[in-house]
């Protein structure tokens, strides 16, 4: 690893708040792949019924949390087109809350599924205060200590 690699590291690492976003785009990454290559199992711990229409279209869900997720991470770690994405990735989470709420309210998930709603509203709202200081301080993020 070059010496710019390991400042750029560095400096990723004492941004709390980009770390926390980096996190959630990790966290979004991994939960929607359990959700492509386990759905039932997933469907199953969050109270929803299991069967194939329902097990197919999770799936589905689940991938795009994996492409959104994914480039959540990428771009907050290499901080190209940051903006895009990250306003993005807030629509993604707050979309996530209000279908997940629905589906409680018709009895199609159990109430567990609300935490799952309540980590997308936490993890839409670190998300959109890293976008507004990005925005603010008219910067694209590139490794280095904005």
């Amino acid at each position: 690893m070059s010496l710019a690699n390991e400042l750029e590291l560095r400096t990723l690492w004492e941004d709390k708040l980009r770390i926390t976003v980096l996190a959630i785009g990790a966290v979004t990454v991994v939960s929607g792949g359990a959700q492509v290559a386990a759905p039932r199992f997933v469907l199953g711990m969050i109270g929803a019924d299991r069967s194939a229409t329902s097990a197919q279209l999770f799936a589905t869900v689940g991938a795009f949390m994996v492409v959104v997720g994914g480039a959540l991470t990428h771009v907050t770690i290499k901080g190209s087109e940051l903006q895009v994405v990250l306003f993005w990735s807030t629509v993604q989470k707050v979309m996530a809350v209000a279908a997940v709420c629905l589906g409680v309210a018709a009895g199609v998930f159990g109430p567990a599924a609300l935490g799952v709603a309540a980590f997308d509203l936490i993890s839409a709202g670190f998300i959109a205060a890293f976008a507004l200081r990005v925005h603010r301080q008219g910067i694209i993020v590139t490794g280095a200590r904005p």
